[in-house]
């Protein structure tokens, strides 16, 4: 079984492949330090290292989502970001209360991987943080928004759109998924 020790010496060190390798070893592992170490490796500057952390985390069977839900609270937008979508993907309605929070982020990134969490757990409950999202200044939240809307099924994201958002080729084309859908 991997240390502690063993991981935090491998992910400071600067062989990507040794990085690879031990994240790849990290799939079965329940020690809260060990995941701590994997999780703060989706702040890396390396996709690849950032892609594998994920995976580990994502392969992982155990259960894992108090350490996740912890890391929501972390300074990196990032490790905030790709956690809430490693709880979404492993449908943890556990964390939806904090994935709701995290609704209103700083990080506008945030915000999108949030609200596009809160669509994937298909979370009714959250349908007014993400009603609020559908009116933000980012593009990229607005659309998982929407997205979000229509995978819980809500009609009212018609009403919520301006005209200036539907000028957006990529909003519209969303409208027309939705009206399909709803």
């Amino acid at each position: 079984m991997i240390t502690p020790e063993q991981i935090e010496s491998v992910m400071h060190s600067d062989s990507k492949e040794e990085k690879i390798k031990i994240l790849e070893l990290t799939c079965k592992c329940k020690d809260s330090a060990v995941l701590n170490t994997v999780i703060s490796a989706l702040d890396d500057n390396d996709i690849q290292i950032r892609g594998e952390a994920f995976s580990a985390l994502m392969l992982n069977e155990n259960d894992i989502s108090d350490v996740l839900i912890q890391k929501l609270n972390s300074q990196s937008k990032n490790v905030r970001g790709y956690s809430l979508l490693v709880l979404a993907n492993r449908n943890d309605r556990k964390a939806i209360p904090k994935i709701i929070d995290l609704t209103s982020d700083e990080s506008a990134m945030v915000r999108s991987c949030a609200v596009g969490a809160l669509g994937h757990l298909k979370a009714s409950e959250a349908i007014l943080a993400i009603q609020k999202c559908i009116e933000d200044p980012n593009s990229e939240v607005r659309k998982s928004a929407i997205k979000a809307a229509i995978d819980i099924g809500d009609q009212t994201v018609f009403s919520k759109l301006d005209e200036s958002s539907k000028e957006d080729p990529e909003i519209r084309n969303l409208l027309d998924y939705a009206k399909s859908k709803l």
